[in-house]
């Protein structure tokens, strides 16, 4: 009973609006629609969007695409993290109908938190992601990429799935071993992970609620276990440092702990899976790019950031007025929803010349927004470039003759963009 009252007022209710104001013509409904199928017409609409002007208002909100006001939008104390959903009696009933097991975008989630909490949470897990503990970390991710390819080897004449084999089992070997997860146990986080991941998204149908619902209470109940193994059998790693501070009565209670623990988990390697196969598909379908990264070895570096900028692993988020403001020069009442559309922000003309080309020598690469900004500023940004670096330069330089094969498929996520399957043969 409360998991379908929830649906219906966290999905089902939005999913209506969404759908009569997309048959109205609306951009922002299309793209939020469009975004879902994981189709490249997404950026297609964000460009009819940034037509519009900086802000464009639309019957769901406003959409930012320039890269001036989505900054703003992400760094200014007017904004807030959170649904409209949130607030009067329709909030009220989220509130008890929501599930009691840990959720991304569910309080305590650092992704929608606030001053204080959100300062307290980050402080006691940015150690551990600063670039000098990172930098520590490069020799270690780069065995794990070697000995992947190694297994790889033997059916490099094959056919195989970079997502399944490469781009989801570097980043969640790394994160399993910062957060102490078994060996055994890690095929299970990334299934978790990869079930739960359209747990960001807003509008889903009841079928696809109920598996997201059902993944996330499995990745509750598993981590609930591995928490009191760390509290019998503490490790040298992050989350037993996190279970020591708790015990202590400094720290965090036991739900806060979950969902910081869940959190750091899923997107420490969520995103990296997607940079490393919107990296591997942008180099492989512009080969004279690939060419002046193999003249020169140092741009892998930068490789990444343009690799980010032009098609980041998230596409869009939100934040909501806290009170009447203005973005871009157009007023935004108390209430209303900002969509701050980050891949229309990396390709904002204004700030990147020739903005939809892929340019591995871009000196500006990095000035894109994909990891956020202000406060939600992503913890794992380090960690990510890093990992990002790693694997790209990994696996083009035992497999400079890689061929993508037909059959890539994008994932059906409005915020998360890759690939759900990326066929290669790595020697043709």
């Amino acid at each position: 009973m409360r998991s379908t009252v929830h649906w219906g007022v966290a999905h089902g209710l939005p999913m209506l609006l969404l759908r009569r104001a997309a048959d109205r013509g609306d951009l922002h409904a299309r793209l939020v629609r469009v975004g879902a199928t994981g189709s490249d017409e997404a950026f297609d609409l964000v460009e009819q969007i940034r037509a519009e002007g900086p802000l464009y208002r639309s019957m769901l909100g406003y959409v930012a695409t320039s890269h001036a006001a989505v900054r703003q939008v992400l760094t200014s104390d007017d904004f807030r993290t959170g649904f409209p959903t949130d607030r009067g009696r329709v909030g009220t009933v989220a509130r008890w109908a929501a599930p009691r097991t840990l959720h991304p975008v569910e309080p305590p989630s650092l992704l929608v938190t606030e001053p204080p909490d959100h300062t307290r949470y980050r402080r006691l897990v940015t150690r551990v992601f600063t670039m000098r503990a990172v930098e520590r970390l490069r020799e270690r991710t780069e065995e794990i990429a070697a000995d992947l390819l190694d297994r790889l080897e033997p059916r490099a004449h094959d056919e195989v799935d970079l997502v399944e084999s490469y781009c989801a089992q570097l980043p969640v070997t790394v994160i399993a071993e910062i957060l102490g997860v078994p060996e055994h146990d890690r095929p299970r986080v990334l299934e978790f992970g990869s079930a739960a991941a359209p747990s960001l998204d807003f509008g889903l149908g009841l079928r696809r609620y109920r598996s997201v619902t059902q993944a996330l209470a499995q990745f509750d109940a598993w981590l609930g276990r591995h928490l009191e193994q760390l509290r019998r059998v503490p490790g040298d790693d992050l989350l037993s440092e996190l279970v020591a501070v708790r015990d202590e009565g400094r720290g965090l209670d036991e739900r806060e702990l979950k969902a910081t623990a869940g959190l750091v988990l899923a997107a420490g390697f969520e995103t990296t899976v997607n940079l490393l196969g919107n990296g591997i598909a942008l180099l492989h379908d512009h080969p004279e790019q690939r060419a002046r990264v193999v003249a020169d070895p140092a741009l892998w570096p930068n490789v990444v950031e343009e690799v980010l900028r032009l098609d980041p692993p998230v596409l869009l988020t939100a934040r909501m007025a806290q009170a009447d403001t203005e973005v871009a020069g157009n007023a935004v009442r108390s209430g209303s929803m900002v969509t701050a559309v980050l891949g229309g922000a990396n390709r904002d003309p204004a700030v990147f010349a020739d903005p939809l080309r892929f340019d591995v020598t871009r000196d500006n690469a990095r000035d894109h927004i994909s990891f956020s900004s202000g406060r939600h500023h992503c913890l794992g940004a380090q960690l990510a470039r890093m990992e990002g670096d790693v694997g790209l330069r990994a696996i083009w330089e035992r497999y400079p003759d890689l061929r993508l094969e037909p059959g890539a498929r994008r994932r059906e996520t409005r915020i998360l963009r890759g690939f759900e399957t990326l066929p290669a043969t790595l020697r043709p």
